[in-house]
């Protein structure tokens, strides 16, 4: 899959998932332990809001720390798309130059900063629909396409502690090894 075709789908299941969160669901726990939904949510409107200054050229230090903090305020949801929909503006408008952006950890090319946005806003939706009780299926060839990027890089992910420990396969279908690889356990399901 294309690296803008497999960004959009993975923004479009992100914010399918987001759709389906309900009033009371938003303190619910997510399977990143650290997050209860409105901050799992709250990290992704982030991430988005950063893709545009980003892939335009901006440093790190030229964006500040103006995407600190809650993002949300009272209409997350609402909030959430609208980042969505500037992301995927920014990178439609952007990638086709390749060019290079500018990461906390150093120059990257624009190319490889859409492919890590693609695989946290797969990997989040998961979390997203585990969460809230919505679909946890995704596109077979988004999914093959996640998983084999993420495959060379997981070491580098676990090793710089952005995941977990792998986690038990479910199964050996590419959607289990992904989520084993990000440290997920595909059978997670919110206590009662």
């Amino acid at each position: 899959m294309e690296a803008r075709a497999a960004y959009e789908a993975a923004v479009e299941a992100w914010t399918a998932r987001v759709l389906q969160v309900g009033p009371e669901q938003w303190a619910a726990p997510t399977p990143c332990t650290e997050w209860d939904v409105r901050a799992l949510v709250n990290h992704v409107v982030g991430e988005d809001l950063w893709t545009g200054p980003l892939m335009r050229g901006a440093t790190i230090a030229e964006v500040g720390d103006r995407f600190d903090g809650d993002l949300l305020g009272d209409q997350p949801r609402e909030t959430a798309l609208e980042a969505a929909r500037e992301a995927v503006a920014a990178v439609a408008e952007t990638l086709p130059s390749h060019g290079v952006v500018h990461l906390s950890y150093g120059d990257e090319q624009a190319d490889e900063y859409v492919a890590q946005l693609t695989a946290d806003h797969v990997v989040h939706a998961w979390d997203l629909a585990a969460a809230t009780g919505s679909s946890t299926e995704f596109d077979a060839d988004l999914t093959a396409t996640v998983a084999a990027w993420f495959a060379g890089r997981e070491e580098m992910y676990r090793s710089a502690g952005i995941i977990g420990p792998r986690a038990k396969a479910a199964g050996d279908d590419p959607w289990s090894m992904l989520l084993a690889a990000s440290g997920r356990d595909a059978r997670w399901a919110a206590a009662k």
